[in-house]
Parts: structure tokens; sequence; C-alpha cells
């Protein structure tokens, strides 16, 4: 007997599935989980880590990540005050799925290029 998987509504209002890619399936998110699973990290140091990143789009980042429960901000109350971000438990299980893509991308990175120019020569 062959266990099944669950059934999964494919109505976009009530697909689970949907719903978490919604959050998290834009290179940003992906990147800034990234960076926070190797350690805490304050914003400017985020930005350094991601220098392609608008300092609007991380903050908007940060934010939908940390709604979803994937990240938390930590405010530590001294003078300025000192904000770190950090992966939360969640974040970190979502990142262990998610971290073979990344070393999949890697290993066929030449081929996905070779196959892109090929693509774009024939066109």
């Amino acid at each position: 007997m062959t266990s099944k998987a669950p059934a999964i509504s494919l109505d976009p209002a009530t697909c689970p599935v949907r719903q978490v890619l919604h959050g998290v399936s834009d290179k940003w998110s992906i990147l800034v989980m990234a960076a926070l699973h190797l350690s805490p990290r304050r914003f400017s140091e985020l930005r350094r880590d991601i220098p392609d990143v608008s300092q609007k789009v991380l903050t908007q980042t940060l934010r939908k990540l940390e709604r979803d429960g994937l990240v938390e901000r930590i405010v530590t109350p001294t003078a300025p005050p000192r904000v770190d971000y950090i992966l939360r438990p969640l974040g970190q299980s979502l990142f262990a799925r998610l971290s073979p893509l990344a070393v999949w991308a890697i290993e066929h990175r030449a081929e996905i290029d070779a196959a892109r120019a090929s693509y774009d020569d024939r066109t």
C-alpha cells in the first residue's frame, strides 16, 4: 500500500502552496534567508551581502518575512538603537528545503547558460 500526499486545493484563495510560495518565491526573500542562515545581520550588513537590492525593497522583504514568521527583528535599546534580524526556526526549516535548490543551481549554472545561449542564437 502506498501513501498518498494529501489533496491540495488549487483554488488561489485557499491553496496553501500558493500562499507560502507567494511570500517567499522572489529572489530577494531567498537571498535574505541565505544571508541570515549564516548569522544574525544588521540592515547595513544585509545591504552589503546583497549589494543589488535597494533599501526600499530590502525593507519590504524583511517586513514580509517577519510577517510570515520566518525572520525576527530584534531591537536593542541603545543610543542609537541597534536592530538585528535573525532567521526564526520556521525560516531555518524553510531554508533547509531551499538550500538544495541553490546547490542544484550552482552545479548546473554552466548548462543553463549554454542552453540560454543556444536558444538566443536560434531566435
